[in-house]
């Protein structure tokens, strides 16, 4: 391809590399990345440093379709190696800082990654024999490893001389393997732009670039999309590098950066809320979203008590859909609570049966997609793919039902849905009116066997601090909740619920320890 040849499609281009490369020129001194330690980047100076970064990888054979690893913990060197990986048109595979070194070996086996980026705090116990080129950042790299600063610092500033397009490969993400090993979602450049473009089909039509705060952790798909829609229209994100989340550094953190966008999970909300009445009250704030685990009707109602000049916005979706599917919007926020709103513009759904049919308004079934930010597949796994896109829709899992009005709803994943006596029994109901009760922190269900019924279900809780609740307390509340077949027949408390990685509760280890199976 001739040089003017080039130009032209790196002016037609659309991929990420190539956006930031646009930026850098329009906007180059506008700040894009800040650091709550006290470090920032304009466009331009991201586009110098991602180039290098490029460079850096092209020159120890890194190029277009190899796969590069990132473990790293929240900071700013992260957004500079992720754009260097897209305007290499390699893909990047963030990894979760909280696994142990044995399953980070798998990751990087499975992703067959060429290169690692680690973290000089997380470099410890990793064998990194499939990716042989490892860099070190933020510290003295050990054994044959690179050192990030050095090495960017030396790199070449040159234009990568190749234009990813839409198409290509832009990062594969790994799902939590609440049921067995993590599986790699394929995701384009078009599945995270469909993404950019979801968000602002929704979005207020404020004319100021947005100023959003990343808490929750860049590996994770919620952190990673989430700064896709900012960066796309010139707006800066601001990156928590604490390392730990803090309720009340993060207010802080609101009124220091004026922040008018953040998204936190439910429990990182309620522990915010309850620092209300704030004085002054917190008026940068615009929206405030929420999602990645169910929040209850009492952290919602917190949050618009405490914060209310903001829309409050429940996105609902996947790794595997770019993530987001479904929004609920401000406007729907109370009137709704307790509903993951609708469909995005972009985005077909289903509520089918077992069989595909179509079920009608207020019946349970699982919730099916198609659109254009719908992962390719799962990485090397051709048989789990053919199972996620039987029928030529992608099976979400996720059991919902609609409303009157076309809002939904979800009820239960389909994996824990307990059959009792012929009755269904959709474990995120129960959960939902056991943590109704004051004195319940975090609520599981899981299904054990019985000889009468085949399957009854039981309840794992956690106590608030100082609490104590007892069982007869947890089933009489539960009386006034739900069905007879659906109140727990047994309530057992215990310290801390079981999580992975991720933070999500596995209950596939609570199974063998209170409802082996007969």
């Amino acid at each position: 391809m001739t040089t003017s040849n080039l130009d032209l499609e790196r002016a037609r281009g659309m991929s990420f590399g190539v956006q930031l490369s646009r930026l850098a020129r329009t906007i180059g001194e506008r700040p894009a990345f800040k650091t709550t330690s006290g470090t920032t980047l304009t466009y331009a100076e991201l586009n110098t440093r991602s180039t290098k970064v490029a460079n850096l990888l092209a020159a120890h054979g890194v190029g277009h379709g190899d796969r590069v690893a990132i473990l790293m913990m929240n900071k700013i060197e992260y957004a500079e190696i992720l754009w260097g990986i897209w305007m290499l048109g390699a893909v990047a595979v963030p990894l979760n800082f909280r696994l142990a070194p044995p399953e980070i070996e798998y990751l990087l086996g499975d992703s067959g990654a060429k290169a690692l980026f680690v973290d000089a705090v997380l470099d410890t116990g990793i064998e990194v024999d499939s990716a042989p080129l490892k860099v070190v950042v933020g510290g003295s790299p050990t054994g044959d490893g690179l050192a990030y600063e050095s090495e960017v610092e030396t790199a070449s500033e040159a234009p990568i001389d190749t234009v990813p397009q839409e198409h290509d490969i832009a990062a594969i993400c790994y799902t939590s393997g609440t049921t067995g090993r993590p599986k790699g979602a394929i995701l384009t450049h078009m599945n995270l732009l469909m993404q950019v473009m979801n968000m602002l089909s929704v979005g207020d039509s404020s004319e100021e670039p947005d100023v959003q705060l990343t808490t929750v952790p860049m590996f994770h798909i919620a952190g990673l999309a989430g700064l896709l829609p900012t960066f796309m229209f010139g707006g800066l994100s601001v990156i928590d590098d604490s390392g730990t989340f803090d309720p009340a550094r993060t207010v802080e953190i609101f009124r220091k950066f004026a922040i008018n966008s953040v998204f936190l999970v439910p429990t990182q909300w309620q522990a915010v809320c309850a620092l209300a009445p704030f004085d002054p009250p917190i008026s940068s704030l615009k929206r405030l979203s929420w999602g990645a685990s169910p929040s209850s009707v009492a952290i919602l109602t917190a949050m618009n008590e405490a914060f209310p000049e903001a829309g409050i916005y429940c996105a609902f979706g996947q790794s595997e859909m770019s993530p987001v599917t479904c929004l609920l919007g401000p406007k729907d926020a109370i009137s709704k609570l307790g509903s993951i709103g609708k469909p995005l513009p972009t985005v077909e759904t289903r509520i089918v049966d077992p069989a595909m049919h179509d079920v009608a308004p207020g019946e349970v079934g699982e919730i099916i997609y198609r659109g254009a930010n719908m992962m390719q597949g799962y990485w090397n796994k051709p048989d789990a793919t053919a199972d996620a896109f039987h029928g030529g829709w992608f099976h979400s899992g996720d059991l919902v039902r609609a409303d009157e009005d076309g809002f939904l709803y979800v009820v239960d994943r389909l994996k824990d849905m307990i059959i009792s006596g012929g009755e269904n029994i959709y474990c995120a109901e129960v959960e939902a009116a056991l943590q109704s009760h004051p004195d319940v922190l975090e609520a599981a269900v899981i299904g054990k066997p019985d000889d009468r019924w085949i399957e009854v279900p039981i309840a794992i809780i956690t106590r608030t601090p100082g609490s104590n609740l007892t069982e007869g307390d947890l089933l009489a509340h539960c009386q006034s909740q739900l069905a007879r077949f659906k109140q727990p027949k047994e309530v057992h408390f215990v310290e801390a619920l079981p999580r992975n990685a991720s933070g999500k509760i596995t209950k596939h280890t609570l199974r063998p320890l209170y409802a082996p199976k007969k």
